[in-house]
């Protein structure tokens, strides 16, 4: 079983010509056979129980080889550390939040914070659900799914050429239909982090340990795990609605989406 069973991510792959010298060489030796997600997951488990600031150790990547190239995914874990204690805070009083993180602690995981407070994260993560916006950028095809030594899982991988034309048209249509409303600023805030790398990359979505969770759920309601899943095709299909008018087509596809990953995220509730 995965260490931390209920995060998807979206991560952006490099290639190796967008990073410095020194980052290229040690990328370079990483084997893609090296279960780097697992690497990943047992890393932030152990910073759980003993706190240390991200910045003080080489931080690890997620490697691709495709078509003779190699494409790198920095875990980025002092710059997520970090974006996600302040938004952490934003939600609660100070007063309150205090009581979550300590001072000594935040001062731990935030030492270093100046030298990469620029850098933007390849990776997004989510906890048990996916964000609608997120299956906007990619197209059924681009779907692999199936079952390895950790259990369930489904990878979608696009080019980010793809991903930011997407990104794009789905802007478009939900601000015509909705307006500059939040969904449709959210979207332009995932299409603004793709506009950041390098144009050669390419764009994954993994469902990480949430397809586990999913294929209980599908299998629960008498369908055929994870075959059944149309999240990408739900989206498109409500997005074709709103770009049509047909706000009944719109919602059919976006209840289903909907519908589907609430059944998911109510694991969260057993566990």
């Amino acid at each position: 079983m995965r260490p931390t069973p209920y995060v998807a991510s979206l991560r952006v792959f490099e290639p190796l010509i967008a990073f410095d010298p020194a980052d290229r060489l040690r990328w370079s030796g990483i084997a893609t056979t090296e279960n780097t997600n697992l690497e990943e997951q047992q890393l932030a488990l152990r910073r759980v129980v003993f706190p240390e600031s991200p910045a003080l150790r080489p931080d690890g990547a997620h490697v691709l080889d495709i078509d003779g190239a190699r494409y790198v995914c920095p875990w980025s874990t002092a710059t997520r550390c970090w974006a996600a204690i302040e938004e952490f805070k934003t939600t609660l009083p100070t007063t309150v939040s205090s009581l979550f993180i300590p001072a000594g602690l935040e001062e731990v995981i935030m030492s270093g914070i100046d030298f990469a407070e620029e850098k933007v994260p390849h990776i997004l993560t989510q906890t048990w659900i996916i964000p609608p916006r997120w299956f906007s950028l990619f197209s059924p095809e681009e779907r692999v799914r199936g079952r390895d030594s950790q259990g369930a899982f489904t990878v979608i991988r696009t080019s980010l050429t793809n991903a930011k034309i997407r990104s794009e048209k789905s802007h478009a249509v939900v601000q015509t239909a909705f307006g500059d409303g939040q969904v449709a600023e959210e979207i332009a805030q995932l299409g603004n982090w793709l506009e950041v790398f390098h144009p050669q990359s390419f764009l994954e979505l993994d469902y990480g340990g949430l397809a586990d969770y999913l294929e209980l759920s599908l299998i629960s309601e008498g369908e055929d795990g994870l075959d059944a899943d149309t999240s990408v095709e739900d989206v498109l299909s409500s997005l074709a609605g709103l770009a049509s008018s047909d706000a009944s087509a719109a919602g059919r596809g976006y209840e289903r989406l909907v519908s589907r990953w609430r059944k998911v995220s109510a694991f969260e509730q057993a566990t």
